[in-house]
């Protein structure tokens, strides 16, 4: 009995750690841009079949692309405070599985998508993958400060599957939804950076507050906030959204800009921090305020 408890402890502790590999929490909010995209292209409720086709295929690329970033930065994982207890750092799991797993997660994604949902959805969410690890990971994140505004765009994709999903298209209206989120990650990020800056000066990186220091990097951190607020309201050019997407829109984007603003003001951890927070619950919001406004004007 005793040694049926181990191993079966050994078994749960290898799961997780390979569950752990594909960062659960950057795929849930991947996933909550991509079905609110599906609901404005069908202005409507795509059926449950999709949405769940559609998730299940993100949460594949999503987790194969991830799992190949920690394959990728196990040697700066293991400088960073925040990042040392990764399971490649740790030795829970041996680098070459963790890049077979990677790669084995984002075949199954492909597949998966081009048999149940279409071919350009299933293209889409795996050169999101691509662009991650080979233009992001790889070649800007390690040398340029500006790393995060252009391979934030891989981060922007989901909306673009979710859409193409629905349509086989990708017409204006997504790619306002993929600019929203593009624009939304530079600050999203930088927050955070703000508040791990030791940590990426020790590993190397180039972050923005790294390079050019903190009061630039708040200075970038509120340009950035009003742009993403500018473009959610140009939305209104290419779908007749409602009274609710608006008031979501201008109210969140007011909230946005506070923050912003008060980090500016007191660039502090602390304040980076709750910057960092907010924008993940602006994001949520904001996208939800478009399915519900969609689905309100649909009855």
């Amino acid at each position: 009995m005793t040694d049926t408890i181990v191993i079966a402890h050994h078994a749960g502790s290898k799961i997780r750690a390979y569950v752990l590999l594909t960062k659960p929490r950057v795929i849930e909010l991947l996933l909550v841009t991509t079905v609110p995209a599906m609901v404005l292209a069908d202005e409507g409720l795509p059926s449950l079949t999709l949405i769940g086709a559609v998730l299940l295929g993100g949460a594949l690329a999503a987790g194969g692309a991830n799992t190949i970033n920690c394959w990728i930065e196990r040697d700066r994982d293991r400088v960073m405070h925040r990042t040392q207890g990764r399971p490649l750092p740790t030795g829970q799991i041996e680098p070459g599985h963790a890049l077979v797993f990677g790669i084995t997660l984002e075949a199954l994604a492909f597949l998966w998508l081009w048999g149940t949902v279409n071919l350009l959805a299933a293209s889409l969410a795996v050169s999101a993958m691509l662009f991650y690890v080979f233009v992001y990971t790889i070649w800007l994140k390690p040398r340029s400060p500006q790393n995060i505004v252009i391979g934030g765009a891989a981060g922007a994709v989901p909306v673009l599957v979710g859409w193409a999903a629905v349509t086989g298209t990708l017409d204006a209206p997504a790619w306002v939804l993929f600019a929203i989120v593009f624009c939304w990650t530079p600050p999203h990020f930088w927050a955070l950076s703000l508040r791990y800056r030791d940590d990426y000066a020790a590993a190397g990186i180039p972050m923005l507050p790294v390079a050019r220091g903190v009061a630039s990097a708040a200075r970038q951190i509120l340009v950035y906030s009003l742009v993403v607020v500018a473009v959610t309201l140009l939305l209104f050019r290419f779908e007749p959204m409602g009274l609710v997407y608006l008031v979501a829109a201008v109210a969140l984007g007011a909230a946005f800009i506070w923050h912003a603003f008060g980090l500016q003001r007191d660039a502090t951890p602390k304040r980076a921090m709750r910057m960092f927070s907010f924008s993940n619950t602006y994001l949520a919001l904001l996208f939800a305020a478009i399915a519900v406004d969609t689905l309100v004007g649909a009855f």
